[in-house]
């Protein structure tokens, strides 16, 4: 149990610092979008097979939600998840912290809508392969792609780990919990939307 939350652990250091890294480098959007795209992709094809790569605690939780993860499973992973993202932030000194652009309405709606898509595209893979690469193609596009398309507004956090290690280091607490609630439900949406859609096997 713990063997994968310790995966999880490094996986999400690795797309936190990479990630709140090229912020702190003061890169373009475009480039900040490549890089995490880029990372959570190498990250799948790296750990995938170990721990399933879920590098986020709302894919865990959604998982879980589908009955794919077991709740002792589920809490290694959240934990680990939490813990290296938190590490990340410290050695970046708080850098890259998820900030709001837009009114607290907008965040919400968009957090939800982003990481329900986030979300899909993993369901939508996972059920077509379980080849490590093409997943791992197919998630970290969208996430360049909603982070270029939405980052300027909420950040395009889709991800309770990304926001909590650097703004917990970086002071800015207050909005965290707001990720966290609205990133979850995104996913487990998700979750209920594949639901009514039949399976091949169907």
């Amino acid at each position: 149990m713990w063997k994968r939350g310790s995966i999880e652990a490094c996986g999400t250091f690795s797309m936190v610092f990479v990630g709140c890294g090229s912020v702190a480098l003061e890169r373009s959007s475009l480039e900040i979008s490549i890089a995490f795209g880029a990372i959570v992709a190498l990250v799948i094809i790296a750990i995938g097979r170990w721990s399933g790569a879920h590098i986020n605690p709302a894919v865990s939780i959604a998982f879980w939600f589908r009955g794919n993860l077991s709740s002792e499973d589920t809490i290694a992973h959240v934990v680990g998840q939490l813990t290296g993202a938190l590490c990340a932030g410290f050695i970046l000194n708080g850098a890259g912290p998820t900030v709001r652009n837009t009114s607290w309405i907008n965040l919400i709606g968009i957090e939800i809508l982003i990481t329900f898509l986030l979300m899909a595209s993993i369901l939508w893979i996972i059920r077509r392969t379980e080849q490590w690469i093409p997943i791992a193609v197919v998630v970290g596009a969208t996430v360049a792609i909603l982070a270029f398309l939405f980052g300027q507004y909420t950040g395009a956090s889709m991800n309770p780990a990304r926001t909590f290690g650097p703004n917990l280091v970086s002071g800015d607490v207050l909005i965290i919990p707001v990720y966290f609630i609205c990133t979850i439900l995104g996913a487990c949406l998700a979750v209920l939307a594949e639901r009514l859609i039949p399976s091949t096997s169907e």
